[in-house]
């Protein structure tokens, strides 16, 4: 049974609380993350998927970017790992593009359930801001960097001037939420990866794949995470 929220996100999206704490969006009726563990999904798909930590080992500076930011799940534990196999050495730039926002004590309250992040999870919230701007970027520690892009995404990466050397394609279910897959993205993502850069993703929809096909990816179906029998990776050619 879900509580709704007493207070409204931000530009009127509402948030609902299943058992657990599990987030949930009443606008695009998907959860969040994985309802059996979203940390361990994130490993699964987006940290193995594009063959992280092994390729930060000869990459000093590297950018990971990400549609739907979420909670900041995959954020926070992408910057556990990087602190544990960089240290203080190099710069990890995580990008991400988000429609709606959550509020701080919600990213906080939705990230409680994982002790291995609460100090992360501490600092990205002692540091959110209470109205994200259309662009924000966050220094840590760590010579790790966040950059937030609030709006359209597809209006929002095509204006993004940089590419990234690997991306986390974690929007609601497409079948919930299909912009966030739409081919004109997909092309978009294509076009803002490094040759030789990749993408990862839980969706293994047909459709999904033919998108990202036709904007110039490799794609393999690889295993999904738990229940979930298949998920997608990608690269970028070398040029």
């Amino acid at each position: 049974m879900s509580r709704q929220d007493d207070r409204s996100g931000p530009r009127g999206r509402g948030i609902e609380w299943h058992a657990g704490d599990m987030p949930y969006s009443p606008e695009f009726g998907d959860h969040f993350y994985s309802r059996s563990d979203g940390r361990a999904e994130c490993g699964h798909v987006f940290i193995a998927g594009n063959g992280l930590p092994e390729r930060w080992r000869d990459n000093r500076n590297f950018t990971v970017a990400e549609l739907g930011f979420g909670t900041g799940l995959n954020f926070c534990e992408t910057w556990r790992l990087w602190r544990r196999e960089r240290g203080s050495e190099g710069h990890l730039l995580f990008v991400s593009f988000e429609k709606y926002p959550l509020r701080a004590d919600e990213i906080a309250r939705a990230l409680s359930v994982w002790p291995e992040l609460a100090e992360f999870s501490k600092r990205l919230v002692e540091h959110w801001p209470d109205n994200p701007p259309a662009a924000a970027r966050i220094d840590f520690d760590d010579n790790v960097a966040l950059e937030l892009h609030v709006g359209d995404a597809l209006e929002r990466l095509t204006s993004w001037p940089d590419r990234a050397d690997a991306w986390f394609l974690d929007g609601f279910a497409p079948d919930r939420n299909p912009d966030m897959w739409s081919a004109d993205l997909m092309k978009q993502v294509h076009d803002h990866t490094v040759p030789g850069g990749s993408f990862a993703t839980y969706s293994a929809a047909g459709w999904v794949r033919r998108n990202l096909k036709a904007a110039g990816f490799a794609v393999e179906k690889r295993k999904g995470f738990g229940g979930k029998r298949e998920m997608c990776i990608g690269l970028r050619a070398e040029d």
